[in-house]
């Protein structure tokens, strides 16, 4: 199947001071990443990541510093954390849609604008009204509707239910859910939320410290994490299952971003499986099953275990 996006060797390095000499902070670092058509892919990690950068370069809102992304055609749109702060003030509903149409200069504006706010659930005397006469819900349906209004191939959702009320979250989800069947878009789910990301996702990306350690199916990944590190996410997340079960939390602190040794594995510190080896090796992201990889030297102790 042909990749609808594609990523290669993606890195954002951002500039700054340690001491008295210049240095790079590797928010994103040599990166490769695939998403199909009609595809949901979760990103996930924790804060600090990269994930949010990684999708900020997908979506061109700042550039990389180096690497490649092909978009095969594909318009790419994104949907913000903060409903509230990704709207402008001073634009009605209706404009706030209609604003990326005008700038492409597409024909039956009004139309389109009337097609999107009726695929997202907002009803159309909601047009006029400005964002602080919306409630959080509608807010988020109105960047939802200016993401689609466009037609887009990929869809960027950079935590979007995280400021919304729990009640409101899941019919947020629906509707993606309905949009994606009904216009065939692709989705890269940007979370923090394992319990969400496993609702709405076919894929899961893992990242830590600017590189994706672990990618496979959702069913899969979350039945057989191959990485310590995905383990250990999956084992702080909330589940009835595992109620009274001792979670091991992990040791130590993350290792700097800035100007990080590329022949030490990001993880080294706070690894429970930590060896030599990974201390001497960068590990890379190599296949360990069908659509399963991780970058880990001792992934297939983990399996086997």
């Amino acid at each position: 199947m042909s990749a609808l996006v594609e990523a290669f060797g993606l890195s954002k390095i951002f500039p700054v001071r340690k001491g008295f000499r210049r240095a790079g902070l590797h928010a994103v670092d040599g990166v490769d990443l695939e998403i199909h058509a009609g595809e949901c892919v979760g990103l996930v990690g924790e804060s600090g990541c990269g994930k949010s950068t990684l999708a900020r370069l997908i979506a061109g809102l700042i550039p990389p510093s180096s690497g490649e992304i092909r978009l095969g055609g594909a318009r790419v749109q994104m949907v913000f954390q903060d409903p509230h702060e990704s709207l402008n003030p001073a634009f009605t509903a209706f404009a706030s849609v209609a604003d990326p149409l005008r700038k492409l200069g597409r024909a039956g504006l009004e139309a389109r604008v009337q097609a999107a706010f009726d695929d997202v659930g907002l009803p159309r005397e909601l047009a006029r009204r400005y964002p602080h006469q919306l409630s959080g819900g509608q807010k988020a349906r109105v960047g939802i509707a200016r993401a689609i209004s466009v037609d887009p191939g990929l869809v960027i959702l950079d935590e979007p239910t995280s400021a919304l009320d729990v009640s409101v979250q899941a019919t947020i989800l629906k509707l993606l859910g309905e949009l994606r069947d009904k216009r065939g878009v692709s989705y890269l789910f940007v979370s923090h939320d394992l319990e969400v990301v496993r609702l709405v996702c076919d894929r899961i990306v893992v990242m830590y410290l600017g590189r994706i350690v672990e990618s496979a199916p959702t069913s899969t990944l979350l039945a057989a994490p191959a990485h310590p590190y995905t383990r250990a996410l999956i084992a702080a997340s909330p589940d009835p299952a595992r109620r009274g079960v001792k979670v091991e939390r992990l040791e130590g602190a993350a290792r700097s971003p800035i100007d990080p040794d590329p022949h030490v594995c990001r993880f080294v510190g706070r690894c429970p499986l930590e060896a030599d080896v990974c201390r001497r090796a960068a590990p890379p992201l190599l296949p360990v099953a069908e659509g399963h990889k991780v970058a880990c030297h001792r992934a297939g102790e983990i399996g086997a275990g």
